[in-house]
């Protein structure tokens, strides 16, 4: 029997297989120091997890409807009015087990298979965007992001990637891998292409509640906007919620029929799990901003250290909890092509970090090299990493 030839061809988040990799180095009692995986090091605040045994102890263990129950996505609309200036209300809101299958619906709802259809996305970025444009049959294109500009990317290379079969462009702000921020003015240009080429955007906004010193902006906030943005948050990164598997999406236009989709996939989002993301997004805060100024420590401490070694520059990120610093006079310095072979060099040496082929195949006219090590870590994993990587680079 054969394995169909789109499941071969389905990519992957190249983040865990390289952590399937640490961990079974860590197995055999190797030392490494890991900056691969995305999650939050802390624990679920604890008023979080009391709403959940609650809704144990209260009997919510059945099904809810398929888009979350309905004063949970009250929470949610009143939230995201809040923070977006909108104006959704709870039947705009679709709750799923995670925010990972938003990603999937919004190309299924927003294209047709083998139509040609297009589907832009950021280029380093999360890679499951172009995996799940590629697998539910549409062309992907990528977008690069520019190291001059912040990892924002020139508009003038969006409009020559628009044509007659653009249905989708994906946008993510803070972003992963890079920690950049959209800025308003580039939100600004591309919501006048939007709507002059009617197409629809998706927004991944997951990291939108961890920032430093900048103002978050929702292009769905942008006039005329809100209808054809699908907004995508969750509670997984701002409220160390990662294997709650919470996420949502919002847009008026979209959400019964993306709440259908979760009927055909999930039936409905976890009955417990919601009540911890109504506590997440409608409780106190206080536990999430604390998160928020450690990671702005940590951030601009893992900045100074990656600059101070030989072969290396660090922009300082606006948000997330990533940095992405150019590698490439290191790898030269190594005799390095890629930085691939930097990042396999240095797990040799206890550190584990991921290369930007991680985040998208590299565009032709690319000749700079990245990593991307995540700060989610304790400061003395951090201080003890970059030693490792400053020894590996400036002693090899």
């Amino acid at each position: 029997m054969e394995i169909s030839h789109r499941t071969n061809e389905l990519g992957t988040e190249n983040a865990f297989v390289v952590l399937a990799e640490v961990n079974k180095m860590l197995r055999e009692g190797k030392d490494i120091i890991s900056f691969c995986i995305g999650q939050p090091d802390f624990d679920t605040p604890q008023n979080i997890k009391d709403a959940a045994i609650k809704a144990i102890n209260d009997g919510k263990t059945g099904y809810t409807d398929s888009a979350g129950a309905y004063d949970v996505r009250k929470t949610i609309a009143d939230y995201v009015n809040k923070s977006r200036g909108l104006n959704a209300s709870p039947d705009d809101v679709v709750i799923a087990n995670g925010a990972k299958p938003f990603i999937a619906f919004a190309i299924q709802c927003t294209t047709d298979y083998g139509k040609g259809h297009e589907v832009i996305y950021p280029n380093p970025g999360y890679p499951i965007y172009e995996s799940q444009a590629r697998v539910n049959g549409t062309i992907p294109v990528p977008l690069p992001l520019v190291e001059k500009k912040g990892f924002n990317f020139e508009i003038e290379e969006l409009k020559k990637r628009i044509t007659p079969n653009t249905k989708l462009l994906i946008l993510n702000t803070p972003q992963n891998p890079t920690g950049g921020i959209l800025d308003e003015d580039i939100l600004k240009e591309v919501a006048e292409l939007a709507k002059k080429h009617d197409f629809w955007i998706f927004s991944d906004e997951i990291y939108s509640k961890i920032i430093y010193g900048e103002k978050f902006t929702s292009i769905a906030s942008l006039p005329g906007m809100y209808e054809r943005t699908i907004i995508m948050d969750g509670a997984s990164k701002a409220y160390a919620m990662t294997g709650w598997r919470m996420g949502f999406m919002v847009n008026p236009v979209l959400a019964k029929s993306i709440s259908r989709w979760v009927t055909n996939t999930e039936s409905c989002p976890n009955h417990i799990a919601q009540y911890a993301m109504k506590e997440a997004f409608g409780g106190s805060q206080e536990e999430a901003l604390k998160m928020v100024e450690i990671f702005r420590k940590r951030k601009d401490l893992i900045v100074k250290l990656l600059n101070e070694i030989e072969g290396v520059s660090c922009i300082n990120p606006k948000g997330a909890f990533y940095v992405f610093p150019n590698v490439t006079q290191a790898c030269k310095k190594l005799g390095f092509e890629k930085a691939e072979e930097m990042r396999k060099y240095l797990l040799e040496h206890g550190a584990a970090v991921l290369s930007d082929t991680h985040f998208g195949k590299k565009n032709p006219e690319e000749t700079q090299q990245y990593i991307r090590l995540s700060y989610a870590t304790s400061t003395e994993n951090i201080i003890k990493g970059c030693k490792r990587i400053k020894e590996a680079i400036e002693t090899g």
